[in-house]
């Protein structure tokens, strides 16, 4: 399996996110923001996190006028998978490849912990071997991770089983860190090929770091 991981001025997790996959015994390419078209044999794209521009303006809103981000938007709208975490979110929100928007933490401040993540919907690629109601322990690292929706719009996502994770504590019990509506912390597409999310899975693949939970994460685009 080939993944595609477009690296932008600022980007800082796309090493992270090569070691992840090449962990899990998968072929890897960075691509340059510059470049305008993706290798013909991409099966998955991830956008990385970081600061993408400096998150000049708002985080990801320059970055989603890169020439990559053209073919990564034809990749997606013809069906390809695409993974966005932390900035990598941000971007395909600012892209509406994904609806909604980021907003400054409620705290208006950088957070950087571990956090527990709610498996609200596993009838998609990214968390088909997870279990509905499985808790995983996640890192995230963010400014800008309070995600919001107009009403009319969460009612859709939930219509559709577009809301994939919520932030929670070890219980289980609602836990949010950031303000985002309905302790979102990850969302997908309509059609379910072009995920979201603000925590970071790339980050927990070793029990020596705090949590090897996103294995199960990733592997879902492989196995």
């Amino acid at each position: 399996m080939m993944i595609v991981v477009p690296r932008f001025p600022g980007t800082n997790c796309e090493f992270d996110t090569v070691y992840a996959f090449e962990k899990l015994g998968q072929d890897v390419r960075i691509v340059w923001h510059e470049e305008e078209i993706l290798p013909s044999n991409t099966d998955l794209v991830v956008v990385p996190g970081g600061f993408s521009y400096g998150d000049y303006l708002r985080s990801g809103a320059i970055a989603r006028f890169s020439p990559i981000m053209k073919a990564i938007k034809a990749y997606a709208d013809n069906g390809g998978y695409v993974l966005g975490i932390c900035n990598g979110f941000q971007i395909l929100l600012e892209s509406h490849l994904l609806p909604g928007a980021m907003k400054r933490n409620e705290n208006l401040h950088f957070v950087s912990k571990h956090q527990y993540l709610r498996v609200e919907n596993n009838d998609n690629r990214f968390l088909r071997n997870c279990q509905v109601k499985e808790l995983l322990n996640i890192p995230i690292a963010h400014a800008e991770g309070n995600y919001f929706i107009e009403e009319k719009g969460l009612e859709d996502l939930y219509a559709n089983g577009q809301v994939l994770l919520t932030y929670c504590d070890k219980e289980g019990n609602p836990d949010n860190p950031n303000g985002s509506i309905d302790n979102i912390a990850g969302i997908c597409n309509k059609n379910r090929n072009v995920f979201g999310l603000m925590p970071h899975p790339e980050r927990a693949m070793e029990s020596i770091l705090g949590s090897e939970d996103g294995i199960k994460m990733l592997e879902g685009f492989i196995s």
